[in-house]
């Protein structure tokens, strides 16, 4: 049997948005934690096709790259 793995993430939202959320959690008769999950698969399904944020990506890479080789004394 594979055992289902979550891991729990302290979201701080300013009431109004809280608010918002659990309305539509209510209205759909869903709990808030599953509406958040699908909001936010839906958020990073739409960055991995973003081409700035791929550029991001690609440019944060390099300098943690480069980090990580100054701190082995690669250079």
């Amino acid at each position: 049997m594979v055992k289902d793995v979550t891991k729990n993430i302290l979201l701080r939202l300013d009431p109004e948005l809280a608010e918002r959320l659990q309305t539509v959690a209510s209205v759909e008769g869903r709990s808030v934690s599953d509406v958040a999950r699908e909001a936010i698969a839906a958020l990073v399904d739409q960055r991995r096709q973003d081409a700035r944020f791929s550029r991001l990506l690609e440019e944060n890479l390099t300098r943690h790259e480069e980090s990580l080789r100054r701190l082995r004394g690669d250079d």
